[in-house]
Protein backbone atom coordinates (compact mmCIF):
# COMPACT_ATOMS: atom_id res chain seq x y z
CA UNK A 1 0.00 0.00 0.00
CA UNK A 2 1.54 3.46 -0.60
CA UNK A 3 1.88 6.41 1.41
CA UNK A 4 -0.81 8.15 -0.54
CA UNK A 5 -4.37 8.31 0.85
CA UNK A 6 -6.80 5.50 -0.45
CA UNK A 7 -9.75 5.63 1.40
CA UNK A 8 -10.76 8.34 4.04
CA UNK A 9 -8.58 11.05 4.95
CA UNK A 10 -10.54 10.67 8.31
CA UNK A 11 -8.97 7.28 8.96
CA UNK A 12 -5.47 7.62 7.42
CA UNK A 13 -2.21 9.88 7.42
CA UNK A 14 1.39 9.14 6.51
CA UNK A 15 1.96 7.81 10.64
CA UNK A 16 -1.15 5.73 10.72
CA UNK A 17 -0.66 4.25 6.60
CA UNK A 18 1.54 1.06 6.39
CA UNK A 19 4.99 0.74 6.61
CA UNK A 20 6.99 0.74 3.50
CA UNK A 21 10.35 -1.32 2.83
CA UNK A 22 12.27 1.26 3.70
CA UNK A 23 11.32 1.56 7.07
CA UNK A 24 11.11 -1.97 8.10
CA UNK A 25 14.76 -1.36 9.29
CA UNK A 26 13.96 -3.21 13.01
CA UNK A 27 15.96 -6.91 13.34
CA UNK A 28 15.75 -8.90 16.24
CA UNK A 29 19.01 -7.18 18.22
CA UNK A 30 16.56 -3.75 17.90
CA UNK A 31 13.70 -5.77 19.59
CA UNK A 32 15.86 -7.57 22.32
CA UNK A 33 16.93 -4.20 23.28
CA UNK A 34 13.68 -2.64 23.25
CA UNK A 35 12.83 -5.18 25.61
CA UNK A 36 15.99 -4.97 27.74
CA UNK A 37 15.59 -1.02 27.58
CA UNK A 38 12.16 -1.36 29.29
CA UNK A 39 12.29 -4.16 31.57
CA UNK A 40 15.26 -2.21 33.44
CA UNK A 41 13.20 -0.15 34.61
CA UNK A 42 12.42 1.15 38.58
CA UNK A 43 8.88 -0.08 38.87
CA UNK A 44 9.93 -3.98 37.27
CA UNK A 45 13.02 -3.59 39.54
CA UNK A 46 11.03 -2.97 42.95
CA UNK A 47 7.80 -5.87 41.57
CA UNK A 48 9.66 -8.61 43.66
CA UNK A 49 9.46 -6.33 46.90
CA UNK A 50 5.55 -6.62 46.51
CA UNK A 51 5.95 -10.43 46.56
CA UNK A 52 8.19 -10.69 48.99
CA UNK A 53 6.16 -8.75 51.41
CA UNK A 54 3.37 -10.88 50.39
CA UNK A 55 5.04 -13.83 51.93
CA UNK A 56 6.85 -15.01 48.95
CA UNK A 57 10.69 -16.45 49.45
CA UNK A 58 12.93 -15.07 47.24
CA UNK A 59 13.15 -17.43 44.62
CA UNK A 60 9.23 -17.84 44.55
CA UNK A 61 9.21 -14.30 43.85
CA UNK A 62 11.70 -14.72 40.71
CA UNK A 63 9.94 -17.36 39.11
CA UNK A 64 6.74 -15.61 39.23
CA UNK A 65 8.19 -12.26 37.42
CA UNK A 66 9.55 -15.21 35.18
CA UNK A 67 6.51 -16.74 34.34
CA UNK A 68 3.78 -14.00 34.24
CA UNK A 69 6.36 -12.56 31.70
CA UNK A 70 6.65 -16.09 29.33
CA UNK A 71 2.87 -16.16 29.80
CA UNK A 72 1.94 -12.11 28.90
CA UNK A 73 5.11 -13.07 25.45
CA UNK A 74 2.16 -15.21 24.20
CA UNK A 75 -0.20 -12.35 22.99
CA UNK A 76 2.51 -10.48 22.17
CA UNK A 77 4.03 -12.70 19.78
CA UNK A 78 0.35 -13.25 18.34
CA UNK A 79 -0.98 -9.63 17.95
CA UNK A 80 3.43 -8.27 16.86
CA UNK A 81 2.38 -10.91 13.75
CA UNK A 82 -0.21 -8.53 12.22
CA UNK A 83 1.81 -5.49 12.27
CA UNK A 84 5.24 -7.39 11.01
CA UNK A 85 3.00 -8.55 7.58
CA UNK A 86 1.04 -5.58 6.94
CA UNK A 87 3.05 -2.88 8.53
CA UNK A 88 -0.18 -1.66 9.96
CA UNK A 89 -0.10 -0.18 14.38
CA UNK A 90 -2.22 -1.30 16.61
CA UNK A 91 -5.29 1.33 16.41
CA UNK A 92 -5.66 0.21 12.58
CA UNK A 93 -5.72 -3.16 13.51
CA UNK A 94 -8.63 -2.77 15.81
CA UNK A 95 -10.53 -1.78 13.07
CA UNK A 96 -10.42 -5.28 11.34
CA UNK A 97 -12.46 -6.23 14.72
CA UNK A 98 -14.05 -3.25 16.47
CA UNK A 99 -14.66 -1.35 13.21
CA UNK A 100 -13.69 1.77 11.41
CA UNK A 101 -15.36 3.95 14.09
CA UNK A 102 -15.17 1.47 17.20
CA UNK A 103 -11.50 1.12 17.46
CA UNK A 104 -11.26 4.43 18.33
CA UNK A 105 -12.63 2.58 22.01
CA UNK A 106 -9.59 -0.01 22.54
CA UNK A 107 -7.53 3.10 21.09
CA UNK A 108 -8.57 5.50 23.88
CA UNK A 109 -8.66 2.86 26.94
CA UNK A 110 -5.04 1.86 25.97
CA UNK A 111 -4.22 5.73 25.55
CA UNK A 112 -5.12 6.66 28.84
CA UNK A 113 -3.57 4.11 31.15
CA UNK A 114 -0.31 4.97 28.87
CA UNK A 115 -0.56 9.18 29.52
CA UNK A 116 -1.04 7.73 33.80
CA UNK A 117 2.36 5.71 33.74
CA UNK A 118 3.88 8.35 31.30
CA UNK A 119 3.20 11.18 33.59
CA UNK A 120 4.19 8.62 36.70
CA UNK A 121 7.47 7.33 35.09
CA UNK A 122 8.36 11.62 34.52
CA UNK A 123 7.74 11.96 38.17
CA UNK A 124 10.11 9.11 38.77
CA UNK A 125 12.59 10.91 36.73
CA UNK A 126 12.03 14.34 38.41
CA UNK A 127 12.40 13.04 41.90
CA UNK A 128 16.00 11.15 40.95
CA UNK A 129 16.99 14.70 39.37
CA UNK A 130 16.15 16.33 42.78
CA UNK A 131 17.68 13.86 44.90
CA UNK A 132 20.97 13.94 43.00
CA UNK A 133 20.70 18.10 43.50
CA UNK A 134 20.04 17.34 47.14
CA UNK A 135 22.72 14.71 47.55
CA UNK A 136 25.00 17.59 45.84
CA UNK A 137 23.85 20.49 47.71
CA UNK A 138 24.17 18.60 50.83
CA UNK A 139 20.90 18.86 52.31
CA UNK A 140 17.21 19.31 51.50
CA UNK A 141 16.38 21.46 48.80
CA UNK A 142 13.19 23.26 47.41
CA UNK A 143 11.33 24.80 50.89
CA UNK A 144 7.57 25.35 51.46
CA UNK A 145 5.07 23.09 49.27
CA UNK A 146 3.22 25.30 46.63
CA UNK A 147 -0.45 25.56 47.94
CA UNK A 148 -2.91 23.51 45.32
CA UNK A 149 0.09 21.28 44.11
CA UNK A 150 1.41 19.52 47.39
CA UNK A 151 5.16 19.68 45.92
CA UNK A 152 7.68 22.53 46.32
CA UNK A 153 8.99 24.69 43.89
CA UNK A 154 12.10 22.41 43.39
CA UNK A 155 10.45 19.13 43.22
CA UNK A 156 8.09 20.95 40.21
CA UNK A 157 11.04 22.32 38.09
CA UNK A 158 13.19 18.79 38.33
CA UNK A 159 9.34 17.75 36.85
CA UNK A 160 9.35 19.81 34.61
CA UNK A 161 13.45 19.32 33.49
CA UNK A 162 12.82 15.58 32.98
CA UNK A 163 9.03 16.26 31.26
CA UNK A 164 11.78 18.59 28.78
CA UNK A 165 14.23 15.53 28.40
CA UNK A 166 11.92 13.25 26.96
CA UNK A 167 10.31 16.07 24.86
CA UNK A 168 13.22 16.33 22.78
CA UNK A 169 12.53 12.49 21.28
CA UNK A 170 9.03 13.12 20.97
CA UNK A 171 10.15 15.63 18.66
CA UNK A 172 12.91 13.84 16.40
CA UNK A 173 10.41 10.68 16.11
CA UNK A 174 10.42 6.82 16.33
CA UNK A 175 14.48 6.45 14.57
CA UNK A 176 15.37 8.46 17.84
CA UNK A 177 13.81 6.15 20.04
CA UNK A 178 15.14 3.58 18.58
CA UNK A 179 18.65 4.43 18.87
CA UNK A 180 18.09 5.36 22.35
CA UNK A 181 17.50 1.73 23.32
CA UNK A 182 19.94 -0.06 21.38
CA UNK A 183 22.49 1.65 22.76
CA UNK A 184 20.99 1.99 26.37
CA UNK A 185 20.86 -1.82 26.34
CA UNK A 186 24.46 -2.64 26.70
CA UNK A 187 24.80 -0.08 29.25
CA UNK A 188 22.30 -1.29 31.28
CA UNK A 189 23.44 -4.82 31.44
CA UNK A 190 26.44 -3.76 32.51
CA UNK A 191 25.86 -1.46 35.31
CA UNK A 192 23.47 -4.39 36.66
CA UNK A 193 26.95 -5.83 37.26
CA UNK A 194 28.86 -3.43 38.84
CA UNK A 195 25.56 -3.24 41.08
CA UNK A 196 26.08 -6.43 42.34
CA UNK A 197 29.78 -6.34 42.71
CA UNK A 198 29.41 -3.13 44.51
CA UNK A 199 26.57 -4.58 47.39
CA UNK A 200 28.88 -7.94 47.20
CA UNK A 201 32.16 -6.18 48.27
CA UNK A 202 30.66 -3.55 50.07
CA UNK A 203 28.27 -6.03 52.56
CA UNK A 204 30.84 -9.00 52.07
CA UNK A 205 28.32 -11.29 50.55
CA UNK A 206 25.00 -10.84 49.32
CA UNK A 207 22.90 -11.65 52.83
CA UNK A 208 20.31 -13.93 53.28
CA UNK A 209 16.77 -12.98 51.47
CA UNK A 210 17.57 -15.22 48.79
CA UNK A 211 17.87 -18.28 51.04
CA UNK A 212 15.11 -17.04 53.56
CA UNK A 213 12.10 -19.59 53.39
CA UNK A 214 8.89 -17.84 51.94
CA UNK A 215 6.07 -17.54 55.41
CA UNK A 216 3.69 -20.30 53.12
CA UNK A 217 5.93 -22.82 54.24
CA UNK A 218 4.41 -25.22 57.33
CA UNK A 219 5.27 -23.25 60.37
CA UNK A 220 5.60 -19.85 59.18
CA UNK A 221 2.82 -16.92 59.39
CA UNK A 222 0.89 -17.83 56.11
CA UNK A 223 1.19 -21.70 56.09
CA UNK A 224 -1.13 -23.11 53.22
CA UNK A 225 -1.75 -19.96 51.69
CA UNK A 226 0.62 -20.04 48.81
CA UNK A 227 -2.02 -20.76 45.85
CA UNK A 228 -4.08 -17.86 47.13
CA UNK A 229 -1.41 -15.30 46.99
CA UNK A 230 -0.04 -16.66 43.93
CA UNK A 231 -2.57 -16.50 41.54
CA UNK A 232 -3.75 -12.30 41.82
CA UNK A 233 0.31 -12.00 41.98
CA UNK A 234 0.71 -13.72 38.89
CA UNK A 235 -2.24 -11.57 37.34
CA UNK A 236 -0.91 -8.40 38.64
CA UNK A 237 2.84 -9.04 36.99
CA UNK A 238 1.00 -9.83 33.66
CA UNK A 239 -0.67 -7.02 34.05
CA UNK A 240 2.61 -5.08 34.29
CA UNK A 241 2.99 -5.37 30.40
CA UNK A 242 -0.37 -5.63 29.36
CA UNK A 243 -0.41 -2.62 27.31
CA UNK A 244 2.46 -3.55 25.71
CA UNK A 245 1.00 -6.70 25.10
CA UNK A 246 -1.95 -4.85 23.01
CA UNK A 247 -0.15 -2.28 21.17
CA UNK A 248 3.03 -4.30 19.99
CA UNK A 249 2.20 -3.83 16.14
CA UNK A 250 3.56 -0.03 16.99
CA UNK A 251 6.66 -1.95 16.95
CA UNK A 252 6.41 -4.70 15.25
CA UNK A 253 5.62 -2.83 12.09
CA UNK A 254 8.80 -2.20 11.67
CA UNK A 255 9.94 -5.39 11.42
CA UNK A 256 12.14 -6.87 8.73
CA UNK A 257 10.39 -10.42 9.59
CA UNK A 258 8.56 -12.33 11.43
CA UNK A 259 11.26 -13.77 12.34
CA UNK A 260 13.14 -10.78 13.89
CA UNK A 261 9.79 -9.82 16.00
CA UNK A 262 9.55 -12.90 17.36
CA UNK A 263 13.16 -13.69 18.16
CA UNK A 264 13.51 -10.41 19.65
CA UNK A 265 10.97 -10.20 21.81
CA UNK A 266 11.61 -14.00 22.99
CA UNK A 267 15.07 -13.21 23.96
CA UNK A 268 14.31 -9.31 25.41
CA UNK A 269 11.19 -10.31 27.67
CA UNK A 270 10.64 -12.97 29.99
CA UNK A 271 14.77 -13.90 30.91
CA UNK A 272 16.01 -10.19 31.40
CA UNK A 273 12.88 -9.67 33.79
CA UNK A 274 13.59 -12.86 35.59
CA UNK A 275 17.45 -11.59 36.01
CA UNK A 276 16.19 -8.15 36.76
CA UNK A 277 14.30 -9.49 39.85
CA UNK A 278 16.71 -12.18 40.77
CA UNK A 279 19.37 -9.12 41.15
CA UNK A 280 16.55 -6.68 42.90
CA UNK A 281 16.60 -9.72 45.53
CA UNK A 282 20.41 -10.13 45.65
CA UNK A 283 20.81 -6.15 46.32
CA UNK A 284 18.49 -5.77 48.38
CA UNK A 285 19.84 -8.74 50.50
CA UNK A 286 22.59 -6.91 50.93
CA UNK A 287 20.88 -3.80 52.03
CA UNK A 288 20.17 -5.37 54.94
CA UNK A 289 23.45 -6.09 56.22
CA UNK A 290 24.60 -2.40 54.91
CA UNK A 291 22.15 -0.56 56.38
CA UNK A 292 20.09 -2.66 58.47
CA UNK A 293 16.91 -2.80 56.41
CA UNK A 294 15.89 -3.95 53.09
CA UNK A 295 15.85 -1.08 50.65
CA UNK A 296 13.67 -1.77 47.72
CA UNK A 297 13.53 1.50 46.22
CA UNK A 298 16.72 1.89 43.65
CA UNK A 299 16.81 5.91 44.28
CA UNK A 300 16.70 5.57 48.00
CA UNK A 301 19.70 3.46 47.85
CA UNK A 302 21.79 5.23 44.93
CA UNK A 303 20.89 8.69 47.37
CA UNK A 304 22.81 6.34 49.82
CA UNK A 305 26.22 5.88 48.71
CA UNK A 306 28.85 7.97 48.34
CA UNK A 307 31.54 10.33 46.35
CA UNK A 308 31.05 10.32 42.48
CA UNK A 309 28.91 7.21 42.63
CA UNK A 310 25.80 8.96 43.28
CA UNK A 311 26.07 11.20 40.35
CA UNK A 312 27.33 7.62 38.30
CA UNK A 313 23.70 5.91 39.72
CA UNK A 314 21.47 8.57 39.30
CA UNK A 315 22.52 9.31 36.29
CA UNK A 316 22.02 5.74 34.75
CA UNK A 317 18.93 5.91 36.13
CA UNK A 318 17.39 9.29 34.40
CA UNK A 319 18.44 7.34 31.09
CA UNK A 320 16.70 4.51 32.24
CA UNK A 321 13.85 6.25 33.18
CA UNK A 322 13.70 8.19 29.85
CA UNK A 323 14.05 5.07 27.68
CA UNK A 324 11.38 2.82 29.26
CA UNK A 325 8.85 5.58 29.26
CA UNK A 326 9.19 6.63 25.85
CA UNK A 327 9.23 3.02 24.55
CA UNK A 328 6.40 1.97 26.97
CA UNK A 329 3.98 5.00 27.52
CA UNK A 330 4.89 7.55 24.76
CA UNK A 331 4.59 5.13 21.47
CA UNK A 332 1.52 3.62 21.81
CA UNK A 333 -0.85 6.57 22.61
CA UNK A 334 0.96 8.84 20.77
CA UNK A 335 -0.65 6.30 17.56
CA UNK A 336 -3.89 6.14 19.71
CA UNK A 337 -4.49 9.67 19.83
CA UNK A 338 -3.65 10.16 16.01
CA UNK A 339 -6.14 7.19 15.03
CA UNK A 340 -8.91 9.78 16.67
CA UNK A 341 -8.79 12.28 14.25
CA UNK A 342 -6.18 10.98 11.91
CA UNK A 343 -6.75 14.44 9.35
CA UNK A 344 -5.92 17.00 12.53
CA UNK A 345 -3.30 14.55 15.32
CA UNK A 346 -0.02 13.20 13.31
CA UNK A 347 2.14 11.16 15.34
CA UNK A 348 4.22 13.48 16.83
CA UNK A 349 1.16 15.48 17.55
CA UNK A 350 -0.32 12.41 20.03
CA UNK A 351 2.72 12.18 21.59
CA UNK A 352 2.46 16.20 22.26
CA UNK A 353 -0.61 15.89 23.74
CA UNK A 354 -0.03 12.45 25.81
CA UNK A 355 2.95 14.91 26.80
CA UNK A 356 0.38 17.43 28.16
CA UNK A 357 -1.95 15.49 29.70
CA UNK A 358 0.96 13.76 31.90
CA UNK A 359 1.70 17.68 33.21
CA UNK A 360 -2.50 17.91 33.64
CA UNK A 361 -2.75 14.50 35.69
CA UNK A 362 -0.01 15.30 38.26
CA UNK A 363 1.11 12.35 38.90
CA UNK A 364 2.38 12.60 42.22
CA UNK A 365 -1.31 12.84 43.44
CA UNK A 366 -1.62 9.82 41.69
CA UNK A 367 0.64 7.86 43.06
CA UNK A 368 -0.10 9.47 46.96
CA UNK A 369 -4.04 8.17 46.54
CA UNK A 370 -3.16 4.66 44.63
CA UNK A 371 0.11 3.73 45.55
CA UNK A 372 -1.45 1.55 48.35
CA UNK A 373 -3.14 0.09 45.61
CA UNK A 374 -0.59 -0.61 42.76
CA UNK A 375 -1.93 -4.25 42.70
CA UNK A 376 -5.68 -2.83 42.61
CA UNK A 377 -4.36 -0.60 39.76
CA UNK A 378 -2.23 -3.45 37.79
CA UNK A 379 -5.33 -6.03 38.11
CA UNK A 380 -7.96 -3.08 37.51
CA UNK A 381 -6.51 -2.39 33.98
CA UNK A 382 -5.80 -5.89 32.96
CA UNK A 383 -9.06 -6.31 33.59
CA UNK A 384 -9.81 -3.92 30.93
CA UNK A 385 -7.02 -4.96 28.62
CA UNK A 386 -7.33 -8.91 28.64
CA UNK A 387 -10.82 -8.65 26.97
CA UNK A 388 -9.32 -6.00 23.92
CA UNK A 389 -6.68 -9.03 23.60
CA UNK A 390 -8.68 -11.92 23.30
CA UNK A 391 -11.29 -10.11 20.40
CA UNK A 392 -7.78 -9.14 18.45
CA UNK A 393 -6.63 -12.59 18.69
CA UNK A 394 -10.08 -14.36 17.63
CA UNK A 395 -10.32 -12.31 14.90
CA UNK A 396 -7.15 -12.22 12.91
CA UNK A 397 -6.24 -15.95 13.75
CA UNK A 398 -10.01 -17.21 14.02
CA UNK A 399 -11.99 -15.37 11.68
CA UNK A 400 -9.49 -13.93 9.28
CA UNK A 401 -7.15 -16.55 9.17
CA UNK A 402 -4.26 -13.75 8.96
CA UNK A 403 -5.79 -12.45 6.08
CA UNK A 404 -6.81 -8.65 5.58
CA UNK A 405 -7.37 -6.28 3.28
CA UNK A 406 -5.47 -3.66 4.05
CA UNK A 407 -6.60 -0.92 1.92
CA UNK A 408 -10.51 -1.38 3.51
CA UNK A 409 -8.91 -0.35 7.06
CA UNK A 410 -8.62 2.72 5.43
CA UNK A 411 -12.33 3.26 4.24
CA UNK A 412 -15.72 4.51 5.67
CA UNK A 413 -17.47 2.53 3.84
CA UNK A 414 -15.07 -0.58 3.66
CA UNK A 415 -15.84 -4.39 4.41
CA UNK A 416 -15.14 -3.15 8.12
CA UNK A 417 -17.22 -0.70 8.66
CA UNK A 418 -19.68 -3.02 9.94
CA UNK A 419 -23.03 -1.06 11.03
CA UNK A 420 -21.71 3.14 11.02
CA UNK A 421 -18.58 1.98 11.87
CA UNK A 422 -19.02 -0.27 14.77
CA UNK A 423 -18.75 -4.16 15.64
CA UNK A 424 -21.47 -4.93 17.73
CA UNK A 425 -19.99 -8.60 18.06
CA UNK A 426 -16.76 -7.25 19.41
CA UNK A 427 -18.64 -4.54 21.49
CA UNK A 428 -20.80 -7.42 23.16
CA UNK A 429 -17.28 -9.80 23.59
CA UNK A 430 -15.60 -6.76 25.70
CA UNK A 431 -18.81 -5.97 28.15
CA UNK A 432 -19.76 -9.65 28.47
CA UNK A 433 -15.20 -10.02 29.38
CA UNK A 434 -15.08 -7.18 31.74
CA UNK A 435 -18.52 -7.39 33.75
CA UNK A 436 -17.67 -10.49 35.67
CA UNK A 437 -14.84 -8.39 37.05
CA UNK A 438 -16.35 -5.19 38.06
CA UNK A 439 -17.51 -6.76 41.42
CA UNK A 440 -14.16 -7.90 42.46
CA UNK A 441 -12.44 -4.75 41.26
CA UNK A 442 -15.03 -2.42 43.27
CA UNK A 443 -14.05 -4.42 46.42
CA UNK A 444 -10.70 -4.62 46.00
CA UNK A 445 -10.15 -0.91 44.97
CA UNK A 446 -13.14 0.50 47.45
CA UNK A 447 -13.68 -2.22 50.34
CA UNK A 448 -15.69 0.17 52.82
CA UNK A 449 -17.98 0.84 49.80
CA UNK A 450 -18.63 -2.49 48.81
CA UNK A 451 -18.02 -5.17 51.68
CA UNK A 452 -20.63 -7.24 50.71
CA UNK A 453 -18.91 -8.62 46.92
CA UNK A 454 -19.52 -12.54 47.11
CA UNK A 455 -16.82 -14.28 47.09
CA UNK A 456 -16.93 -16.24 43.83
CA UNK A 457 -16.30 -12.49 42.19
CA UNK A 458 -13.43 -11.88 44.37
CA UNK A 459 -12.28 -14.94 43.13
CA UNK A 460 -12.82 -14.45 39.33
CA UNK A 461 -11.24 -10.51 39.68
CA UNK A 462 -7.79 -13.03 41.35
CA UNK A 463 -7.29 -14.10 37.80
CA UNK A 464 -8.65 -10.78 36.32
CA UNK A 465 -6.48 -10.60 32.77
CA UNK A 466 -7.10 -14.96 31.96
CA UNK A 467 -10.57 -14.27 32.61
CA UNK A 468 -11.54 -11.06 30.38
CA UNK A 469 -9.27 -12.65 27.37
CA UNK A 470 -11.08 -16.33 27.95
CA UNK A 471 -14.39 -15.25 27.82
CA UNK A 472 -14.06 -12.13 25.32
CA UNK A 473 -12.50 -14.62 22.67
CA UNK A 474 -15.35 -17.39 23.23
CA UNK A 475 -17.79 -15.21 22.89
CA UNK A 476 -16.27 -13.15 19.92
CA UNK A 477 -15.75 -16.36 18.33
CA UNK A 478 -19.13 -17.68 18.39
CA UNK A 479 -20.93 -14.15 17.22
CA UNK A 480 -18.62 -13.69 14.21
CA UNK A 481 -18.79 -17.43 13.48
CA UNK A 482 -19.58 -17.14 9.55
CA UNK A 483 -19.19 -13.60 9.56
CA UNK A 484 -15.74 -13.24 8.05
CA UNK A 485 -15.16 -10.92 5.00
CA UNK A 486 -12.99 -12.04 1.68
CA UNK A 487 -9.78 -10.63 2.46
CA UNK A 488 -7.50 -9.64 -0.11
CA UNK A 489 -3.59 -9.70 0.71
CA UNK A 490 -2.90 -6.30 0.00
CA UNK A 491 0.34 -4.48 1.39
CA UNK A 492 1.10 -8.01 2.95
CA UNK A 493 4.80 -8.61 3.89
CA UNK A 494 6.77 -12.15 4.48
Amino acid sequence: MSKEPTGSTQLWNEDLAPTTAAQRSWRWYHFAALWVGMVMCIPAYTLSASLIEGGMSGWQAVLTVFLANAIVLLPMLAIGHAGTKYGIPYAVLARSSFGTTGARLPALMRAIVACGWYGIQTWFGGQMIYTLLGVMMGGEIGGAKIAGLGINGAQLACFLAFWGIQFWYIVHGMDAIRKLETYTAPLKILICFVLLGWVYNKAGGFGDLLSAPSQFVEGGKKAGQFWSAFWPSLTAMVGFWATLALNIPDFTRFARSQRDQVLGQSVGLPVPMGLLAMMAVIVTSATVVLYGKAIWDPVDLSSRMTGVAVLVALLILLIDTVSVNLAANLVGPAYDFSSLAPRLISYKTGGYITASIAILMMPWKILESTQGYIFTWLIGYSALLGPIAGILIIDYYMVRKTELDVAQLYREDGGYSYGNGWNTAALVAFVVGVVPNIPGFLNAAFPSSFPGVADGFKTIYTYAWFVGIAISALVYGVLMKGKALPAMRAAAQP
